[in-house]
């Protein structure tokens, strides 16, 4: 039944413009290779290739690539051959996104231990829908046992907040 809801629904962004604009991000990453390849050298040196050789033809065949899936873009005849992603989908990856990002923003104010708890908390709350019982034992468990794991056993430092600070870690 989702399948029919998101078939039916508009899109958002067509497969051509994706295919463009992800061919345009390459091209800045290759042209970044190649200008920083040039800044090493490129040539060959006393001992063998200098440190840009190879990094510049990758790079130059990052761009090339490229410009050949602009051009095949562009000049494919027809429709767009469909929609990269529509809005019923752009929502589902937004519920993904969102508290991803905040979770990360929250580490450095409160500490990854207990940005992870609210984190898995509030996921397994509102995306899985589970009791409130598993939901504290499993949001208290988890970040337990990495702290046991990075902090103890690997002497490992992670970011902590207020509350570790408080206990003394």
């Amino acid at each position: 039944m989702q399948q029919d809801e998101e078939s039916n629904d508009n899109g958002l962004v067509s497969t051509r413009a994706a295919d463009v604009v992800v061919a345009l991000i390459l091209i800045g990453l290759g042209a970044l290779v190649v200008t920083d390849s040039l800044r090493l050298g490129i040539g060959w040196g006393e001992y063998g290739p200098k440190s840009g050789y190879f990094p510049f033809y990758t790079g130059l065949a990052i761009i090339l690539a490229s410009l050949g899936t602009i051009g095949v873009t562009l000049l494919r005849r027809g429709k767009a051959h469909g929609y990269f992603v529509s809005r019923g989908q752009v929502v589902h990856v937004l519920k993904v996104f969102v508290p991803s990002a905040v979770y990360v923003l929250l580490i450095g104010f409160i500490g990854i231990y207990v940005a992870s708890a609210i984190f898995i908390a509030g996921f397994m709350r509102w995306i899985g829908r589970f009791r409130w019982l598993t939901i504290i034992v499993v949001s208290l468990a988890v970040p337990f046992c990495l702290f046991l794991m990075f902090e103890i056993w690997f002497k490992v430092p992670l970011p902590k907040g207020p509350l570790e600070n408080l206990l003394g870690y």
